[in-house]
């Protein structure tokens, strides 16, 4: 059997990654704050035939988190993808200039972008080490390569994520291990955002696949529209 696991799953990149790899055959973990929303993530998942559960966490509950993929793991029988979107999994605070930034902005980003990403990985990449194979895969916006004033926050948070996945990448070449880190520089399937342009989740989440099939080489895809 074959599984991914989606932390900070929801109703738009996360559904449409379940979607590109659960018509491949892959079950699907769900994993976000809000068990409702898994719910209905799920139900859409089972009714088009993919094997589909949520598990609620949050990531900045670490037990929760690792908990939550060690269940998932348990009833596909191992986690052989994770796929990090942390800016759906859990509310950010509101966006700073460097000017206005407050150290306590920064670190709240800090916590779910990077440290949520790293208590993550530390769950499921023993069994991944174990069985010389695995996917690694992490989200963020624009502002992890570009730079993006209005949410230094938030983007020095992200390019923190983007620094970390690459050097993973370094780190497990050789081992059958693929890490890579996914920048979206777009907003999905909403008003555009500080001049960024708008796409559909089902043109990026192909990237995904790629990373983890053709492209294990590569510790990084930038989505452009």
């Amino acid at each position: 059997m074959t599984s991914i696991a989606i932390v900070g799953a929801g109703p738009q990149l996360g559904l449409a990654i379940a979607r590109t790899f659960g018509s491949r055959g892959f079950d699907v973990a769900l994993i976000s704050r809000n068990r409702e929303k898994l719910d209905g993530l799920v139900s859409a998942l089972i009714a088009e035939g993919i094997a589909a559960a949520a598990f609620p966490a949050d990531v900045l509950d670490r037990g929760a988190l690792t908990q939550a993929l060690k269940e998932a793991a348990t009833m596909f029988g191992g986690i052989n993808v994770l796929e990090y979107s942390p800016a759906g999994a859990a509310g950010s605070t509101i966006a700073t200039t460097p000017v206005e930034t407050d150290p306590s902005h920064v670190q709240h980003e800090v916590e779910f972008q990077l440290y949520g990403a790293i208590a993550a990985t530390k769950a499921v990449l023993p069994a991944m080490r174990e069985a010389g194979a695995g996917t690694l895969l992490y989200t963020t916006g624009a502002g992890s390569v570009v730079h993006v004033p209005k949410a230094v926050n938030v983007s020095t948070a992200s390019a923190a994520l983007r620094h970390w996945a690459i050097n993973l990448h370094k780190e497990l070449d050789g081992t059958g291990i693929q890490a890579a880190h996914v920048a979206i520089q777009a907003t999905i399937g909403t008003p555009t955002f500080y001049g960024q342009p708008k796409v559909t989740a089902d043109r990026i989440s192909p990237l995904y696949w790629e990373l983890h099939t053709t492209d294990r080489d590569q510790a990084e895809r930038i989505f452009k529209s």
